[in-house]
């Protein structure tokens, strides 16, 4: 306690003093709480000490688990109503963009019986157009004043622009918003889309300059070229034969025959396939993914939202992961094929999403692949870990990629047969696989379809592989921590 005398000295003694015994006492105080931290942090470990190793060594994984697992949640992504317009080939029907994209983008809405005006962010991917082309299509159905970012990401533009609406939702932005692509574009090969870019570094010029180096350059589609080349390169290591490529596309285009939306849905014989006319090496045209019109859709939603309109829970598509990659240092470094292609890049984020998620390939029913040329879907299955490297030929042999195997790979027809309008390629995708798990693709229906994958690709490069299933599956486990 401090007594202040009569005069002004005094008083300024005495509080001085005070001020001195303060700061003495926290000291005391701070020096007592510290040593009894110090005794307990000491007994504590005595005590871990006395107990079997495997027991604290568990008890701390399982500490060290939960912290990451509180660090790493992010809120739920739902996908309430997809869309798409028939792909069909370029110029044979009477339209443009924004009449594809608003046919797309409405039946999405109906789905979910939402309206335009509850958007309230958009992507649009797309490959070629101008700047803004994405307003002026989305303009069709309202001018609502919403951000609309315009997506370019190669052939996983659409997927890209869907990655990009999980975020905007999961950092609280938005709770609905909405993401379509679209392409108009030519007839054959990519060459003929090309405009006059001489003056300016080729994207692509180093993974060019890969092939060239180890099989060289030919008058054939550059892509094609690409993707042939790393199936050559398999066949030479591992003993894969054309004729497992040809599986693949016979299968894909009889997979699209109950399709309404594919630009395909012709019944082809195996020598058919084989036999088609030669596009580059063993790939024929029927190995080839087509130049293709149209547009898919899809809205997306939060958790929030969803608990405020429990009617479209029931409906509702999680997100359960999704994982975006470009190239690793491989792609150009090692002289290969396969690797320039993306093999590393797909492998790495296919492990990084199963960790992520606690799913693995064993729990997936359904795989939209992005199938640009057979040789790459073979490839594929073993970046995405369904067999070891170099097995691919025995998992075709076997028939795990259909109907009556372990997975049904492309049950729309994939890119060969569905066609690929290189924008609405992934949204696509996302389109198939949600109707697949809601139950709705009629003769093309996966049984049991409980857990499906999503994986796209752009040379370039740009990678995405997602995993989907219904918001109130009750079936199997999973952690998510996207």
């Amino acid at each position: 306690m401090c007594f202040y005398g009569d005069n002004a000295s005094d008083k300024n003694v005495e509080q001085t003093y005070c001020k001195e015994n303060l700061r003495l006492s926290t000291k005391i105080v701070l020096i007592h709480l510290a040593f009894y931290i110090i005794t307990w942090l000491v007994r504590i470990n005595c005590i871990l000490q006395l107990l079997p190793h495997t027991w604290t060594n568990n008890y701390i994984k399982k500490v060290i688990f939960t912290l990451k697992e509180v660090k790493m949640s992010k809120p739920k992504v739902y996908v309430i109503g997809v869309g798409m317009t028939k792909f069909v080939k370029p110029r044979s029907v009477d339209w443009d963009y924004p009449d594809m994209v608003r046919e797309a983008v409405t039946t999405a809405l109906d789905d979910c019986g939402l309206k335009y005006t509850d958007v309230e962010q958009a992507t649009v991917g797309y490959l070629y157009g101008g700047t803004c082309c994405g307003q002026r299509a989305l303009y069709e159905l309202g001018l609502t004043g919403i951000p609309i970012f315009n997506v370019n990401n190669a052939c996983a533009s659409g997927s890209s622009g869907l990655f990009l609406c999980k975020q905007i939702i999961e950092g609280g932005n938005a709770d609905v918003v909405l993401a379509c692509g679209f392409e108009k574009m030519a007839p054959g090969s990519l060459e003929n889309m090309r405009a006059n870019l001489d003056d300016r570094t080729n994207p692509n010029e180093k993974h060019v300059e890969v092939m060239a180096n180890t099989y060289g350059l030919v008058p054939a589609p550059i892509t094609a070229q690409m993707f042939g080349n790393a199936g050559l390169e398999h066949m030479k290591k591992y003993g894969t034969k054309p004729e497992h490529f040809a599986k693949i596309a016979w299968k894909n285009h009889l997979h699209s025959v109950h399709n309404p939306k594919s630009q395909f849905q012709k019944e082809y014989s195996f020598d058919q396939v084989m036999n088609a006319r030669k596009i580059y090496e063993f790939l024929t045209l029927l190995q080839c993914s087509p130049t293709s019109d149209g547009s898919a859709a899809a809205i997306i939603c939060s958790e929030k939202y969803l608990l405020k309109n429990p009617h479209l829970r029931k409906q509702a598509v999680e997100i359960v992961g999704m994982e975006l990659g470009t190239d690793e240092p491989s792609v150009f470094k090692e002289n290969s094929n396969i690797k320039m292609i993306g093999f590393d890049m797909i492998e790495k984020i296919s492990k990084r999403l199963y960790q992520k998620t606690g799913l693995s390939p064993k729990d997936i029913q359904a795989i939209e692949l992005h199938d640009c040329f057979s040789a790459n879907e073979l490839i594929t299955y073993e970046a995405i870990g369904l067999c070891p490297i170099g097995k691919a030929g025995e998992l075709i042999d076997r028939g795990d990629n259909t109907y009556g195997g372990k997975w049904v790979v492309n049950p729309s027809g994939g890119l060969i047969s569905k066609g690929h309008p290189i924008g609405a390629t992934g949204v696509a995708q996302v389109v198939e696989l949600s109707n697949q798990l809601r139950g709705r693709c009629g003769k093309r229906q996966v049984p049991n379809c409980k857990v499906a994958m999503q994986h796209n690709i752009g040379i370039g490069g740009a990678g995405v592989v997602a995993l989907y299933r219904m918001a109130d599956q009750k079936d199997g486990s999973y952690r998510s921590k996207m």
